[in-house]
This record gives C-alpha cells, structure tokens and sequence, in this order.
C-alpha cells in the first residue's frame, strides 16, 4: 500500500530524476512517487516510470543509531544473491552515497509485483490453497540457508564465528542506550542474564542469514505459490541459520496487534502445517536430522524482537520512526520481553 510522502520523508523528484538519468538511465522518466506504508526502519518509496517502476530505499532523516539503517549492506547482499545463488530478490539498479540527492543515501532497485501477505493466518487465501503458500515460504529461507558465503561473494559480510555472543551484545548495548527514552524492563534484564548463561557451546557453520524472515517480507508470485523476492535485508550478515529459522517460527507463537500470528489459532482447520511439520521440512530440505538447541533459540529471538521494538519505542520518542504503524511496535516491549523470559524458564 501507498501514499504521498509522510510528513519529513519528502524529497525533491526532480533531482533524482537527474541523478537517475546518469546513473541509472534505464528508469525513465517522468517518475510518479509515493511512499510505502511499511519499513520499520528504512523509508521506501514507489517510483512509477512510463513504462517500469522500480522502487527506491533510503536511510531515514535525522540522527541515526551507528549500526541501524544499513542501507549500503541491503544492497550489497541482494546484488550478490541476485548474481551468484537461486534465492529470490528484488534485482538491483543503482546505489547512491551522495545525500544531496534525497537528504540521505539510498538504493533502486526493480519493483516485483505479486502478492504480500500480512497475516500467517491468509485469511484471504482458500483454506486449500495455504499449505502450498507455506511450503513456498520454507523452500525460500532453506534456500537462503543454504548458500555458502564464499561462493556468493559474502565471505567478509559479517563473522562466521560467535554469532550468538555478538548478537546479545550488540542488541543489549543498544538496549542500554536507548534506556534513557524507552525505558528498561525487568524480564528484558533477566532474559538478557539467562541467555549469556545459556549460549550453545557450538554452533552451526556460518550461512547468509536475513534478519527478518516473515511472511509479510516476502512477494509472492501472482498466482503461483512461489516466493518470488524476499525484502528487508538490513539486518543481513552472516550468522546463524538455526537463530534466523527460529525467528521466523515466532509466526506460530505470536499473536500480538502489531504482529499478526498463528498463536491460538486451530492450525488444522486454516489449512496450514503446525510448528513441528514446518520445522521438519525445513530439516528435509537442510540436509538436517533436527536443529539442537531450538528452545534456547526460541528465546533468544523474543528477546532480540523486542530488542528491535525498543529501538523502534527509542525512535518515536525521538521523532524519527518511519512508519505510521511504529507506536504500535512500540507498546509491545513488555509483553515480548516477558513472553522471551517465560520461554527461557520453561526450556
């Protein structure tokens, strides 16, 4: 869904369409834009060409947390993917540093019609019609799982090592820092103790992990029940796939307003495969007999959620969030934090 700039995202059209002609000439002008609802984080916005549309991401105006908004690092990863594996993105058109351009940097890249779902539920889709959808969806991340960094050109896109260790430092730092405006919170603070605690002494081989694997981030073809691009790469790098799945599995045990999920849901009567089948053919399709160590992985990504959503709170108190939806991201700490510590107590 689009609509005109939101107050402070406007830019002047015009000089991109200049800076296009030189650098991208194949998005042709005159550009009708309008900006998407969605993007937590990173701006996006349609640009409507006379014959293509392609879409345009951008870091958000204002003062940016160091390692948030990595515009340069979502395009780099698509661009690599798009050019050495079969996992499905959006192609790539153009990257621009110069912020003179739209106030901040930004990438084009080609725009993939198709279907995005924001409920796992698809209450829009016939029940028949959903364990197809699903299967789709797992093929896609065991496929991203399944590249070796090396050979996509990634091998210096993040440490293959101590992925776990640095990704509760990196999410309780930012935590820390953003006290002073959203506030701490108890489970977050024993979460954050028992995972330290709890860590798996080993951990699988380093793979290209997304970050933000959910439904509502991938584009599904038209009429056919294939993933054909998955979007929102920022929190991309190398890592630790059983983390990223176990993310993604959140689906099954959320059912927040801001997220929509399948927690209370009667799964046999949706049409859709329960947490064990999915998981089991994610296996299949990995090679794997199970992942080790799930129930800590499945705390580990509560707490990293509402990590992100603290972040988000931190950003609406200082009047930089993107999207209109953020203060409902926002209200959620608490009850994620709580959910990530009950998960932890119950192993």
């Amino acid at each position: 869904m689009t609509h005109e700039f939101r107050p402070g995202f406007e830019f002047d059209v015009p000089r991109l369409q200049s800076w296009l002609a030189v650098h991208a000439p194949e998005v042709e002008g005159p550009l009708q834009v309008s900006q998407f609802s969605g993007g937590q984080s990173n701006p996006t916005y349609l640009l409507q060409g006379p014959a293509r549309s392609y879409v345009l991401r951008r870091k958000p105006p204002g003062v940016l947390v160091a390692s948030a908004h990595a515009i340069e690092r979502e395009y780099r990863v698509m661009r690599a993917l798009g050019e050495h594996s079969r996992v499905p993105v959006a192609r790539t058109v153009a990257l621009c540093a110069d912020v003179a351009v739209v106030g901040t940097a930004f990438y084009v890249m080609e725009h993939v019609a198709g279907r995005i779902f924001w409920d796992p539920s698809l209450p829009d889709v016939p029940t028949a019609g959903r364990a197809a959808l699903f299967d789709g969806m797992n093929a896609a991340i065991a496929s991203l799982h399944g590249v070796v960094p090396a050979v996509a050109g990634l091998e210096d896109f993040g440490r293959a090592d101590g992925y776990i260790a640095r990704q509760i430092l990196r999410w309780s730092r930012q935590y820390a820092a953003d006290e002073d405006v959203a506030g701490r919170i108890e489970a977050m603070d024993r979460l954050i103790e028992w995972l330290v605690q709890h860590a798996p002494a080993e951990q699988p081989a380093g793979a290209v992990v997304h970050g933000d694997f959910r439904i509502d981030n991938l584009i599904f073809h038209p009429t056919e029940p294939r993933v054909l691009a998955i979007l929102d790469w920022e929190l991309s790098t190398i890592g630790d796939p059983y983390a990223d799945f176990a993310y993604h599995l959140m689906m099954y045990r959320l059912r927040i307003e801001a997220i929509p999920g399948l927690a209370g849901c009667d799964l046999h009567s949706l049409g859709v495969p329960d947490e064990s089948a999915y998981t089991q053919a994610y296996c299949r399709r990995r090679g794997l007999a199970e992942i080790p160590n799930l129930a800590f992985y499945k705390a580990f990504c509560l707490f990293r959620l509402a990590g992100i959503f603290h972040g988000i709170r931190a950003r609406v108190a200082r009047g930089t969030a993107v999207s209109a939806q953020a203060r409902r991201y926002a209200v959620e700490v608490e009850s994620l934090a709580q959910q990530g510590w009950q998960q932890a107590q119950a192993g």
